[in-house]
C-alpha cells in the first residue's frame, strides 16, 4: 500500500528592523569611530542589494517587449536612446530613473555598475555584500572594467581585491587601469567610443545668482586646444589694457566665439530667448526673480536685460516673433498673447462690465488657452501655449528642452484624447515613445498641466510646469500694518 506525505512549507518574509541607536552625546570616541564603519559597512550592503534589485527588475524587462526594427515606433539610427544590455528592454532605464528619482544618464550608470559587479566581479560583489569593501572602491573596479571581457576583468579583480581597502580610491583606479591595459588594450579604444556616444553640451546655473556654466564633453586634445586659442585672446585683451581678471576675460572671449563667429563658413544664427518675468519685480516694486530659458535670474537682472532690449517697446527681430506669457497667482500659465492681442483685449475690456470706472471689481477673465481643434496637429497658437508652459520634456527627471520635444496626446487621440491644451504636453522623442510603445506605463494630465507619470512597477511621479508651484507652497501675505491717512479707503 502506498503511503500518502504531506509536506508544509512555511514562508517567512524576513523584515530589516533597524537596531536601536543611543544618543551619539552618550558615545565615547573609540564608540563612534566603530559605529562610523558599522554605517560604512551597511551601507556597502544596501548598494549590493539595490544592483541585485536592478538586475531582477532588468530581467524582467526584455527587449523583445520593444517595438521590432522596421515596425512604428522601432528606435532609428542617430537617435539618443537609454542604453540596455544582454537582451534588456531600451525603455528599462527610464523606470528605473522614475521608481529611483534620478535621471536617465545616472540610472543608465547605475544599471551599467550593477550587471559588471553582477556578471564580471562575483569576488568584488561578494565583498560588497559583506560589507568588507565600501562602495567607493568596489564603483572604482566596475568604472574601469565594465567594457572588458569576464576573463580581463576576473584576473585584474584576483590581482586587486586582497588589497584593495588599504589603497586610495584613485590608486586603486589607477592600479585598475594599468593592470587592464596590459591585459586587454582595446578596453580603453571601447572607452573612449562609449565616451564619444554619450557626448554632449550641458548649461546649468552657478553658484552666483544670474549666470550659468555651459560645459562640453570634449577629447582631451581638443579640450586643451580650445582653452588654449580663449586663453590666448584673453591675454591678447589684457595687453590692450583691458582692466578684467584674466578668468573673466575668457569667458568673455568664449562668450563671443560662439555667438558671433567670425570667418568660421558658418550661416549665422539667431539665439532663442524666454525671459520671465514678475511685473512687480520689472517695475522696481519686487524682487521675485525671473527666468531665461528657464535658468533663475533676479529681478534686478531682468530689468537689466529688458533695459537692454528696449524694455516696454519691445519689437521682435525680423522673421522673429514676440509673446507675452500671463500667469496666475500660483505661477500656472494663464495665456499667450502677442502684444497685438493684448493691446486688443485692454481696450476691449470685459464683455460684461463694459463700463471700466464702474466695474473696478470686474475679475471676469479676458483671455485664456487657445480652444480645442479639430486637427490632430495642434494649432501654431496651441504649440505657444505648451512650449512656454512646458520649456522641457515633461518626463520625470529629463531637461531635454523643448526645440527636441514633440507634442503628444496625453490621452492618444485614437482613445478618444482631444488635441487641446489641457491634452497636450512636451515630451522628448524618447519619451514620447515610451509613452506610446512600452508597455505598462499610464500618463495623466490636470487642465493646468500637472502630469502623472506611472511605471509599470506601480511607481508614479509628478511632474509640474516649471513655473507652476505646488499647492500651499505660495508665500503668505504679509500682515496687514496700520493705514496712512492718505491710503485710507473712504470714508477716510
Amino acid at each position: 500500500m502506498a503511503a500518502t506525505v504531506d509536506v508544509v512549507v512555511d514562508l517567512v518574509w524576513e523584515h530589516r528592523i533597524a537596531a536601536p541607536r543611543l544618543p551619539v552625546s552618550w558615545l565615547s570616541d573609540e564608540e563612534k569611530a566603530v559605529e562610523l564603519q558599522r554605517v560604512q559597512a551597511r551601507r556597502a550592503a544596501d548598494t549590493a542589494y539595490e544592483a541585485e534589485l536592478i538586475m531582477g527588475l532588468a530581467a524582467a524587462r526584455p527587449a523583445t517587449d520593444d517595438p521590432a526594427p522596421g515596425t512604428p515606433g522601432a528606435r532609428r539610427p542617430g537617435w539618443a536612446v537609454d542604453e540596455a544590455y544582454d537582451g534588456v528592454s531600451e525603455f528599462f532605464t527610464a523606470e528605473l530613473g522614475t521608481i529611483l528619482n534620478l535621471g536617465r544618464n545616472t540610472a543608465g550608470y547605475r544599471y551599467g555598475r550593477a550587471r559588471t559587479w553582477t556578471a564580471k566581479l562575483p569576488a568584488t560583489f561578494a565583498a560588497l555584500q559583506a560589507g568588507e569593501l565600501d562602495e567607493r572602491r568596489a564603483t572604482a573596479l566596475a568604472d574601469v572594467l565594465q567594457h572588458t571581457n569576464t576573463s580581463v576583468a576576473g584576473r585584474v579583480e584576483a590581482a586587486l581585491l586582497p588589497e584593495a581597502s588599504d589603497l586610495p580610491v584613485t590608486r586603486l583606479k589607477a592600479r585598475a587601469v594599468e593592470e587592464m591595459l596590459r591585459l586587454d588594450a582595446t578596453a580603453a579604444d571601447e572607452r573612449r567610443k562609449d565616451a564619444e556616444k554619450t557626448a554632449d553640451v550641458h548649461v546649468y546655473p552657478s553658484a552666483t545668482d544670474g549666470r550659468s556654466t555651459i560645459a562640453a564633453d570634449l577629447p582631451t586634445d581638443e579640450a586643451v586646444e580650445c582653452f588654449d586659442v580663449v586663453d590666448q585672446l584673453a591675454k591678447m585683451l589684457k595687453a590692450d589694457g583691458d582692466p578684467r581678471r584674466i578668468g573673466a576675460l575668457r569667458a568673455h572671449v568664449l562668450s563671443l566665439l560662439i555667438r558671433r563667429p567670425a570667418d568660421s563658413g558658418l550661416p549665422r544664427v539667431t539665439a532663442n530667448l524666454t525671459v520671465s518675468a514678475d511685473l512687480d519685480g520689472l517695475a522696481g516694486a519686487g524682487s521675485t526673480p525671473g527666468e531665461v530659458n528657464g535658468l533663475p535670474i533676479t529681478a534686478a537682472h531682468v530689468r537689466a536685460l529688458l533695459a537692454r532690449v528696449g524694455a516696454l517697446g519691445l519689437t521682435a527681430s525680423e522673421g522673429g516673433s514676440l509673446r507675452f506669457a500671463v500667469t496666475g497667482p500660483d505661477g500656472q500659465l494663464l495665456a499667450t498673447l502677442t502684444p497685438a492681442e493684448l493691446d486688443r483685449l485692454a481696450r476691449r475690456g470685459c464683455p460684461t462690465h463694459h463700463n471700466v470706472e464702474t466695474s473696478s471689481s470686474c475679475r471676469c477673465p479676458v483671455a485664456g488657452p487657445p480652444p480645442e481643434t479639430d486637427s490632430y496637429e495642434p494649432t501654431g497658437r496651441q504649440r505657444a501655449f505648451v512650449t512656454t508652459r512646458d520649456r522641457r520634456c515633461r518626463f520625470p527627471n529629463c531637461g531635454q528642452r523643448v526645440g527636441w520635444a514633440d507634442l503628444d496626446h496625453v490621452v492618444s487621440a485614437a482613445c478618444g484624447g482631444a488635441t487641446d491644451c489641457a491634452n497636450l504636453c512636451c515630451l522628448c522623442r524618447s519619451h514620447h515613445r515610451l509613452k506610446t510603445f512600452a508597455p505598462g506605463w499610464r500618463f495623466t494630465m490636470t487642465p493646468d498641466g500637472v502630469l502623472q507619470v506611472t511605471t509599470p512597477s506601480g511607481v508614479t511621479r509628478t511632474t509640474r510646469p516649471p513655473g507652476m508651484r505646488p499647492p500651499g507652497a505660495r508665500p503668505p501675505a504679509a500682515p496687514a500694518g496700520p493705514l496712512d491717512p492718505a491710503d485710507a479707503p473712504p470714508p477716510f
